[in-house]
Order: C-alpha cells, then sequence, then structure tokens
C-alpha cells in the first residue's frame, strides 16, 4: 500500500468495511491502544449538534489563531478536498502526511475494518500529535455518544443545537437525538448549549455524567445595539463586538456559545478582546450562504440539508430579498426529511432545478421533483448532475435572478468546479 496515491488510498478505505455508517467505539479504542495514542496534553474542544457545528468550529479556530495559538481543526465531511478535514494552524494537511498516518494506522489495525470515518478521524489525531498544537478542536461526525471523535476526552464539549435528522442512527425525536448528542459532555468539565430551547435530554445527561452545563440564554446570553453587540456570561463580558463574519442571525448565537466555551479555558489559553474582536471579523466558512458572482447574476451557496437548516436558509434568503426570482439547484440524500426541507423553502423559491448527488444514499432527481411538486413547487428541469442542474439554471436566469444550490454537502464540490469553468 505504501506506493499508492492518496486518491487510491482514500477509494480503498471507501470499502474496507462493510458499512459506511457503524456508529461505535470499539474498533476506534482497540487501534489506538495498538498505536499506543494518548490523550492529548493540550485542551480539546469537542463540537457537536444538528447544526452550527462548522460555524463553532470556524469562529473557534478564528479566534484562538488571532489570539497566536498553534490550532489543529478536524471537521467533516470536505466540500472539494480531503485534506479540509484537517487542518495545522491554517493550513489543510498534505498529501504526503495523510499518507503517512494512513500506512501507520494500516500497519497497526491487523483485522480490524474500519469505516472511512473511522480511519480519517484515526489520522488527525496522529497528525495532531506532533503538530505542537496548543489547542485541539474536533468536529462531531454524526450524533456524539458513539462518534468516532467521543474516544477524546474534551475539556469543553460544545453543543451548538439539537434539531431532527440522521433519524435512522440517532432516533425520530429530539430527545433521543439530544441525549445521544450529549454523549460528548464529561465529568465536571464544561459543556456548553447554545440554543435557546433545550430537549429535556440534553439536561439529564449532564446531570447523569456530572458536567457542568451552561446555557444560551441562562448562563450566558448576548443583546444586539445597531451593528455591534455585547456578551456577558460566567466570569466575563464584552461590549461593542463586531458582527462575526458570516452570514445570518443565527451567527450571534454560534458565536454566543463560542465565547462561552472560550471563557471556559481562560485560564489555559488567554485570550484579549483584541483577539475576540479580530477573530470574528476575519472568520470565514465555504458552503454557509456564500455568495458568488457569475456573469452578472449571483449565486448562493449552502449545505443546509434538513429542515432546520432549510429555516436558516430561507431566513438568510428573506433578508437579502432578490429583485427577480430565486432558482433553486438542490440535491438530496434519500434518508434525509426532503418533504420538510422542501416546504420550509418553499415560499422562497421561484423554481427548482433537481441534481443527482451520486452514491448509494443519493434520491434520484425524477423522485426528488415528484417531492416538490407533491408540496406545491414549479419545477424547471431535472437533471443527472449538480454541473448539469448548474448549467440549466445558467440557462434559465433572466435580469434580476439569483440561483441558489443547497440540499447537501455533496452539492457543493460539484457547484464549485462548474462555477470556476464558467
Amino acid at each position: 500500500m505504501s506506493q499508492r496515491t492518496l486518491s487510491e488510498w482514500l477509494s480503498w478505505q471507501e470499502s474496507l468495511h462493510p458499512s459506511t455508517i457503524d456508529l461505535g467505539l470499539q474498533r476506534l479504542t482497540h487501534v489506538l491502544g495498538r498505536l499506543q495514542w494518548r490523550q492529548p496534553s493540550c485542551p480539546v474542544v469537542i463540537v457537536g449538534g444538528t447544526n452550527g457545528k462548522g460555524s463553532c468550529v470556524a469562529l473557534l479556530e478564528s479566534i484562538l489563531s488571532s489570539g497566536r495559538y498553534r490550532v489543529g481543526t478536524f471537521t467533516s465531511p470536505h466540500l472539494v478536498r480531503y485534506n479540509e478535514r484537517i487542518r495545522i494552524a491554517g493550513r489543510e494537511i498534505s498529501d504526503a502526511s495523510l499518507i503517512a498516518v494512513f500506512e501507520r494506522i494500516d500497519a497497526a489495525r491487523g483485522d480490524t475494518s474500519l469505516t472511512f470515518f473511522e480511519f480519517n478521524t484515526l489520522a488527525a489525531l496522529l497528525a495532531f500529535e506532533t503538530a505542537g498544537l496548543d489547542v485541539i478542536v474536533l468536529e462531531v461526525g454524526l450524533g456524539g455518544r458513539l462518534d468516532a471523535v467521543n474516544v477524546v476526552d474534551a475539556d469543553v464539549s460544545l453543543l451548538s443545537s439539537v434539531a431532527i435528522d440522521h433519524c435512522d442512527w440517532l432516533g425520530t425525536d429530539v430527545e433521543s437525538i439530544g441525549r445521544e448528542k450529549a454523549g460528548i459532555f464529561r465529568s465536571d468539565r464544561v459543556a456548553i448549549f447554545g440554543s435557546r430551547l433545550i430537549p429535556r435530554s440534553v439536561e439529564s445527561e449532564a446531570a447523569r455524567i456530572g458536567a457542568r452545563l451552561q446555557r444560551l440564554g441562562v448562563d450566558f446570553d448576548f443583546a444586539v445595539g445597531g451593528d455591534r453587540w455585547s456578551w456577558r456570561g460566567k466570569g466575563a463580558a464584552y461590549s461593542n463586538l463586531p458582527s462575526p463574519a458570516l452570514f445570518g442571525a443565527i451567527q450571534l448565537e454560534n458565536a454566543s456559545a463560542v465565547i462561552a466555551a472560550l471563557a471556559a479555558l481562560q485560564s489555559r489559553l488567554p485570550l484579549n478582546e483584541d483577539s475576540l474582536k479580530d477573530g470574528l471579523r476575519s472568520v470565514t466558512l465555504a458552503g454557509r450562504f456564500q455568495s458568488l458572482v457569475r456573469a452578472g447574476h449571483e449565486w448562493i451557496l449552502d449545505v443546509a440539508h434538513n429542515p432546520a437548516a432549510a429555516e436558516t436558509l430561507a431566513s438568510n434568503l428573506a433578508a437579502k430579498a432578490s429583485s427577480g426570482r430565486t432558482l433553486a439547484v438542490c440535491g438530496m440524500f434519500a434518508d434525509k426529511d426532503v418533504t420538510g426541507v422542501v416546504a420550509t423553502l418553499q415560499r422562497q423559491v421561484d423554481g427548482w432545478i433537481t441534481a443527482g448527488v451520486g452514491g448509494p444514499r443519493a434520491l434520484p432527481p425524477a423522485e426528488l421533483a415528484e417531492k416538490i411538486i407533491a408540496a406545491g413547487g414549479h419545477v424547471e428541469a431535472v437533471e443527472q448532475s449538480v454541473a448539469a442542474a448548474c448549467a440549466r439554471a445558467a440557462s434559465l436566469v433572466q435580469a434580476g435572478d439569483r440561483i441558489v444550490v443547497f440540499g447537501s454537502f455533496h452539492t457543493f464540490g460539484p457547484a464549485v468546479e462548474w462555477l470556476g469553468r464558467g
């Protein structure tokens, strides 16, 4: 295997385990033991939640980097390049470094098969071991209690939100899902909850585990005044803060939760107010209401793929009104609440172009079109790929119109690639 390219390694990993998703920590723990891995000596923040995880990780990285800390981040899935998933001091990991840790993992695993995500998590943990980091930020892939990143003991756990998603694995109601997500909490360590609506199960799990739960609206909160805002929480308060450089009102909730997490780590990672403000101003995150202009028309790229995220997207579209129509290029997985997503966005979308996203979980674009029509939507076209759907949207757009591309992380990469060629 040592002569394989990164692409060949990734293709091999996709076929190594019989199931794409197979939650549990036993395989990972076994392989980490054979690798003689130890818990990190630097502070660790684990970020979970249904929506808002990516924004919180980006905010943590930006603020901590502004404070001159060397940050390691692990996120998923990637949008364009696999290397995006592991960042060290602001840079994506190199192909050579990935191949080196893949070789170590393969040599240590013996006959233990690993899922693609487990391989990915192990690679991040090994890469971080020798990177001389001041702090590690890990994003949960799915759920929390049985997610691969939960082999690490967080110094602070941040749960951004709980909503309906991944029902096949986490449960069909917010209480069941909240219980699974709260599994990242640790005894006598701070656990941040970043939404005003908290499932009872999150509170009860925090109490059972013995975590020190801090809630938005109870233990910390923010207030908006004009184009500035203020934050107050446990032992700290800030005023005259700039808005996060991420679009949408929801980002103040995410930023507020992030500041609470950083306040809990202040004794180990001191930050001054200037670093906080600089980090808020400079944060970037692809695929979250990301606006591009091509041939005089606005394209908005968003990874919204469940009803709660669709509500945020709908709110953002309404807040940034267009003089013309809004056309939607949409591709989704079959295991998502497609009807809920479509219904949530129906009032903001004038015409739909459905797209195939590929893979065994993909919803055929013709079936997606049927669901949109059943919900009262107008389908302009059905295309087999995101690129073809983007091309069709571009052919239909008129003066003042805009195009929003959403429905899955898997729509982003092909859309960006197509837009780059346009």
